[in-house]
């Protein structure tokens, strides 16, 4: 069975689905596109012209009441089914809620067994909910532990910062960066009135005048104060579910997260480390971008009975190779050896390879590699993608070392989770508080950075490096040559590796 699947709303994406095989997932953000963007056209065209028949079903994931099956619900009785017609043939027509696209999503990509039962964490901009699915699938809501806590968590930073009062997607970030700086002391009176404020309060009806009688209004999210606060609010958000884990989740089960909020490295080193769970599983893609493998996993088990995927974490579109630049670059044929040395030379490069990854995070086929030695290669990784100099910037590492350098064994592929460090030379990679968002590489999961890395430890004594996103300010990754040309030229780097080919520059820009 071949399953289309539609999420057409923010973090727009299109899924393709063969048999239980994840032929494709194209996110709307992807090709320097604005980021959390909704559906295109040409993402669109893009997609079908990938396919050489016609879908059995065209699955449509629940957003607002346009979208058929709508946000909310759980229930079998909440699936719309019918038959369409596509391109003069028939076709199942599938659409079910947004709250089911998170739950279905994690279930079908984790590593468990189906019939395995399970606890599922949404916890997201508007969700804060617990679930359990039981052997044969059911769905049963526990209860809600917080209403909106995406929403309020993004709330304080602006009160501290109100030249914008709005919906930033990429304040999370920044929060779980300046709430490493905290101090993690008690809370005070006055911070307590205000969390128990944005707590009680929906998050819309909220406005930063509320908060001129408190001394966090306009502060500065930089300042001693509010860093400190970051810090000590993240830890009462986390606690409010914890709590209610604690008290409603006794069986045992695995831990399954999806939601924006699962993309918080510090919540999800908590709920792994908390003993509430065996086993605790996120997907790489657990904000909207995953919605509508969530979409077409609901519509393969309404279906066939299967809950379960094969997928690769290297889902996206090959890299478009649509400009010559020999004229401005010299064009060597990739050498591992020379890309290690030109690394360990403190120089910074750009690096595609293949299919880009699911999920907004770079994981090694469309990233910015350089050297984790020097605190200054971290505060030039931060120009370059023009961003505050307080964000951190995460390693990747051989999977077989990644126990020497770091408080973790075995693999972490997706960036998840947060490690301290064990030691002091990786200065680059190693945020205030001794912690780093480790990618750990394997040779089977991605040959390509595993060789490389592989040979810059045999130069360097370590095989980790500097990885973060390649993408223009609040854009998805670059997909094309033309735009990393000009990426290249605009942030001053030193070359970039396309797939089997490595440029560098004739005449430094």
């Amino acid at each position: 069975m071949k399953i289309i699947s539609f999420n057409p709303d923010h973090d727009g994406s299109i899924v393709c689905l063969h048999d239980g095989n994840l032929v494709f997932s194209l996110e709307a953000e992807k090709n320097a596109h604005e980021r959390h963007t909704s559906l295109k056209p040409d993402l669109i065209f893009n997609a079908m012209s990938n396919l050489e028949t016609v879908p059995d079903v065209l699955a449509i994931g629940g957003w607002h009441k346009g979208s058929e099956a709508g946000y909310y619900g759980i229930e079998p009785s909440s699936i719309i089914s019918r038959e369409s017609i596509f391109m003069g043939n028939k076709v199942k027509r599938f659409a079910s809620s947004h709250e089911r696209s998170h739950i279905m999503g994690a279930y079908g990509m984790s590593p468990f067994e189906q019939g395995k039962p399970c606890y599922v964490l949404v916890w997201e901009g508007t969700l804060g909910d617990f679930y359990k699915i039981d052997k044969d699938l059911n769905i049963t809501h526990i209860g809600k532990a917080l209403n909106q806590p995406g929403l309020k968590y993004s709330c304080f930073y602006w009160i501290a910062k109100t030249s914008w009062w709005g919906n930033d997607f990429s304040v999370a970030g920044r929060l779980m960066a300046l709430a490493s700086f905290s101090d993690y002391s008690s809370l005070n009176e006055e911070e307590m009135k205000l969390i128990e404020f944005i707590l009680k309060n929906d998050r819309w009806k909220i406005s930063w005048k509320d908060f001129e009688w408190s001394s966090f209004f306009n502060i500065g999210v930089e300042s001693t104060a509010f860093k400190n606060f970051a810090g000590k609010m993240s830890n009462y958000l986390f606690n409010i579910f914890y709590e209610f884990a604690k008290k409603n989740l006794t069986e045992q089960l695995p831990l399954l997260i999806s939601g924006g909020c699962g993309l918080n490295c510090d919540w999800n080193t908590q709920w792994k480390n908390c003993g509430l769970f065996p086993e605790v599983f996120v997907p790489p893609c657990a904000n909207d971008s995953g919605s509508a493998i969530g979409t077409a996993v609901d519509a393969q088990f309404y279906y066939t009975g299967n809950a379960k995927i094969n997928w690769d974490v290297y889902a996206g579109e090959e890299f478009i190779e649509n400009a010559d630049v020999k004229d401005k670059f010299t064009v060597y044929d990739l050498n591992y050896e020379q890309v290690a040395d030109f690394l360990n030379q403190n120089h910074v490069i750009a690096w595609v390879q293949g299919r880009y990854e699911i999920g907004p995070r770079a994981l090694g086929n469309r990233s910015l590699l350089a050297a984790p030695f020097n605190e200054k290669i971290r505060d030039r990784l931060n120009q370059i993608k023009q961003r505050e100099d307080y964000r951190p910037v995460a390693p990747v590492c051989l999977e077989e070392d990644v126990s020497e350098h770091f408080e973790w064994s075995g693999p972490s592929p997706y960036m998840l989770f947060f490690q301290k460090l064990k030691t002091d030379q990786l200065k680059a990679v190693t945020h205030v508080d001794n912690t780093a968002r480790v990618q750990t590489i394997s040779a089977h999961q991605n040959p390509e950075l595993h060789q490389l890395l592989t040979e810059f430890k045999r130069l360097s004594g370590f095989g980790v490096l500097c990885n973060t996103s390649l993408n223009f300010s609040g854009t998805g990754f670059i997909n094309q040559m033309s735009d990393l040309v000009s990426y290249v030229q605009e942030r001053a780097l030193d070359g970039f590796v396309v797939n089997d080919k490595f440029y560098l520059p004739k005449n430094k820009f």
